[in-house]
């Protein structure tokens, strides 16, 4: 019988790991988690890296290598993790090929530090495109208000791209407005309009920062109390729920079934920030109550390894959208503002990618010194 990972095809969501380590390629991990699990991708991020650089033996051998070369640091630093994601995206390809492009998916992300750059992130996704060359690799942007304009720019162009780093609703629907409108741009040039995109859509991170905010409000008084406590770890997974039914509401509109028509692709869901960060609650609920069509879970290896042994596939995601929305408005009665919480986690985010980030060069920065004898 195939595991619970296996099953989540069928209903409709894709699985992805939020992980990647060159290792995996070399011991068949990889291999066997798309095989036996249904994996249909890969996400990476700077901290991610900076684990799988700076925390493992993996690169040591090819840092040495590169050293040998008049590479500068960002040089080295790029030219290894592009050989890291064309490596996964070629063991996705036959994925990739045979859902003519809907699966198989491997995500690299601009430089942190570009976040709040237009022209910069634009400049350097075109040229990590280019570099890894394969036409299944999503380029991870953030999805600040700096940053809309610049995933426009690269969809229009047909760059396909991940939009990370959303917390909010209305910035989510930001983003899904900038992807339909990157479409009917090139539908209006007479261009196709099947630009692959998904919208990375963080989860645990919500819980974290507001169950602290329920505790202070249950402070108030007996009434608030029990409010607030029937509220803790449930906010996440709400506002995730509010995004989707945005989301099918989009894609009934004539506007959206023009864009269809014309042969465009629902730019999908993805949940990220998956894995549970409070041991209280279950390692799977960050998965369980977000099953349903065109959606994607990425999930780190702790995640997919509990749901694989104790998932219980069913579609969900569209249960209990009114009690969503009841449950956000009774977070405002509670004084706690949702869309400050939001706010914040995502400057707090900007910041626990760049921080990883330049730790990860400055352990390149030194590894190459040595290498080259100081």
């Amino acid at each position: 019988m195939s595991s619970p990972l296996a099953r989540l095809p069928e209903l409709g969501q894709s699985v992805y790991v939020d992980e990647i380590r060159r290792g995996w390629f070399d011991d068949g991990t990889l291999a066997t988690w798309i095989e036996r699990d249904g994996l249909r991708g890969v996400t990476s991020n700077p901290a991610i890296f900076q684990k799988a650089i700076a925390e493992t033996g993996d690169y040591d051998a090819a840092i040495r290598d590169l050293a040998a070369t008049d590479l500068d640091v960002n040089g080295v630093y790029e030219t290894l993790v592009v050989e890291d994601i064309r490596r996964a995206a070629d063991l996705f390809r036959p994925t990739y090929d045979a859902s003519d492009g809907r699966y198989g998916w491997v995500s690299l992300e601009v430089d942190p530090h570009l976040a709040r750059d237009e022209a910069g992130t634009v400049h350097q996704a075109r040229d990590l495109f280019a570099r890894v060359g394969r036409p299944n690799v999503f380029i991870k942007v953030p999805g600040t208000v700096e940053g809309l304009a610049a995933i426009r720019t690269l969809l229009e162009e047909g760059i396909p791209v991940n939009v990370t780093l959303l917390f909010a609703v209305a910035r989510y629907e930001a983003v899904l407005e900038t992807y339909l409108a990157a479409m009917e741009a090139r539908a209006a040039r007479g261009e196709a309009p099947n630009v692959a995109s998904v919208a990375s859509f963080f989860l645990s991170r919500i819980d974290v920062a507001v169950d602290p905010l329920l505790d202070a409000a249950a402070d108030a008084g007996s009434e608030a109390a029990a409010h607030a406590e029937r509220l803790k770890g449930t906010l996440a997974v709400a506002n995730a729920k509010l995004a989707y039914a945005h989301w099918q509401a989009v894609t009934a509109t004539p506007r959206w079934a023009a864009l269809a028509e014309a042969g465009a692709r629902p730019q999908r869901l993805l949940w990220a920030s998956t894995g549970t960060k409070n041991p209280a609650y279950s390692p799977v609920a960050y998965v369980e109550p977000l099953i349903g069509p065109e959606t994607v879970n990425t999930m780190p290896v702790g995640t997919l390894d509990a749901y694989r042994a104790q998932g219980d596939p069913a579609a969900r995601i569209e249960d209990g959208v009114e009690e969503a929305r009841a449950q956000v408005a009774r977070l405002a009665t509670l004084g706690i503002d949702l869309d400050a919480v939001t706010h914040d986690l995502e400057v707090e985010g900007l910041a626990k990618f760049t921080g990883p980030f330049d730790a990860m060069m400055a352990s390149i920065d030194a590894a190459v010194r040595d290498a080259r004898g100081g």
